[in-house]
């Protein structure tokens, strides 16, 4: 087998895959995530657009990308379209809070394809797998202090959220050294492709 050149073999991306939302909810959650910043010091979440995680955020080197995008494309032409309804905020004690999904069958199913796809075809072993979904859209994160959860999470555990959105796609997000871009997205089967 041929050397491979160090560096290109060590040039490791980090991507995620997830269910995006249209623009005008991404905008209203990212006024939320903004106040989080401003009231609350959680900034983390702002460093991705708002999104429903399928697969946590994994490291391939650069020649993975277009047997990640391949796969992924053939994935997501199989899938059925369906709604995704939002209401209302919940959170993950004491470091998260999110925007609560409504019915997440959908999601589950197709993240139960997705592993299928990510431990066959694409190699992943258990530890680079997310095993299960708890399907929400984060607020913030991380860098939510304990202190800070305590005073935020009033003033969102009655308050509303109303939205849905038509999942017709799926992403896959890269991180570009500092915040997380949307890569690539592949559309699901259409009523055309029936």
């Amino acid at each position: 087998m041929d050397k491979m050149p160090k560096d290109s073999y060590y040039d490791m991306n980090l991507y995620f895959v997830a269910l995006v939302p249209e623009s005008g909810i991404r905008d209203r959650v990212r006024k939320l995530k903004e106040e989080m910043s401003d009231k609350y010091e959680a900034k983390h979440a702002l460093k991705s657009p708002a999104h429903i995680t399928l697969q946590m955020p994994f490291k391939r080197p650069q020649q993975d990308e277009e047997a990640i995008i391949n796969e992924l494309k053939k994935f997501a032409s199989l899938q059925e379209p369906f709604r995704v309804d939002f209401s209302g905020f919940g959170s993950f004690a004491p470091r998260v809070i999110f925007i609560k999904v409504i019915e997440p069958s959908s999601i589950i199913r197709i993240h139960a394809g997705l592993k299928i796809i990510l431990t066959g075809k694409l190699e992943f072993n258990a530890g680079d797998l997310m095993q299960t979904v708890q399907p929400h859209m984060t607020i913030a994160t991380r860098d939510l202090t304990k202190e800070m959860y305590h005073l935020a999470w009033p003033h969102f555990e009655d308050r509303g959220f109303e939205a849905s959105f038509d999942v017709k796609s799926l992403f896959l997000l890269k991180h570009n050294g500092r915040n997380w871009d949307i890569f690539r997205e592949f559309n699901f089967r259409s009523d055309e492709q029936a």
